[in-house]
């Protein structure tokens, strides 16, 4: 995944719910695999300026997500703190009933994914240039859900496909945009079992997609990602328990 993602998940965090903000921005960021397992974050002083928030305030929401199980905290030399090597995928862990509102949460992303794909195709169709190391980015990640032995390591390059297309528009806002959005998806995917069918059909989009974002086909890219959050939802509304 480009620096791009990264950098929008380390820009700064805004007042009033600081602390809120920064767990849940952070939390996010490792569940989907933004800040990789393993990684180890930066130095306390520093993490605390890229954010612009007090120190004390890092500290906290630090020591809340060592506490959860997406972080890991290591003293003396050669330590700090690091991402878990294996991070919860997701808050809710279990399959169960859906919140009420899951098919706004669906409708939300819809819109966000169908404009941000628009802007993705018309910039390759604009600069094609600008795109190439994105669109091979996307095909890496393709190959990784067809090669993925569980569904985790599936749903991280799935939603690592999701912010390179973010990334593609070249709107950094809609970098950070784009990893709130498939952290909450993430959220609901976890309340359903996981066919492999249904992942493989899936995945057979995703290329379909990047093959119209790469010929510069607004219209296409803009129907197949229609198509496949309409699947999505098909999915949830199926296959959820009551």
């Amino acid at each position: 995944m480009a620096a791009d993602a990264t950098d929008a998940v380390l820009s700064p965090v805004h007042a009033p719910t600081t602390f809120e903000e920064t767990v849940e921005r952070l939390g996010s960021a490792i569940r989907l695999g933004v800040l990789g397992p393993g990684r180890q974050l930066p130095p306390e002083r520093e993490l605390a300026e890229q954010l612009r928030i007090s120190r004390s305030t890092l500290r906290q929401a630090l020591t809340a997500l060592v506490q959860s199980g997406h972080l890991v905290a290591h003293r003396g030399r050669g330590g700090g703190t690091f991402v878990a090597e294996r991070p919860p995928l997701a808050a809710h862990q279990e399959p169960g009933p859906l919140p009420a509102d899951w098919r706004d949460q669906v409708a939300a992303r819809r819109a966000f994914e169908v404009g941000a794909v628009c802007l993705a195709a018309e910039r390759a169709a604009a600069e094609p240039d600008a795109v190439i190391a994105g669109i091979a980015e996307m095909r890496r990640q393709i190959e990784l859900m067809d090669a993925a032995e569980a569904f985790p390591e599936y749903r991280r390059a799935d939603v690592a496909l999701h912010i390179v297309l973010a990334e593609l528009t070249g709107v950094q806002r809609l970098v950070l945009q784009a990893t709130e959005i498939q952290s909450g998806a993430t959220e609901l995917i976890a309340h359903i079992a996981h066919p492999q069918a249904v992942l493989g059909h899936s995945n057979a989009e995703h290329l379909r997609l990047v093959a119209a974002i790469e010929r510069g086909d607004v219209a296409a890219a803009i129907r197949t990602m229609r198509r496949h959050l309409a699947g999505t939802e098909h999915v949830l509304a199926g296959l959820a328990p009551a």
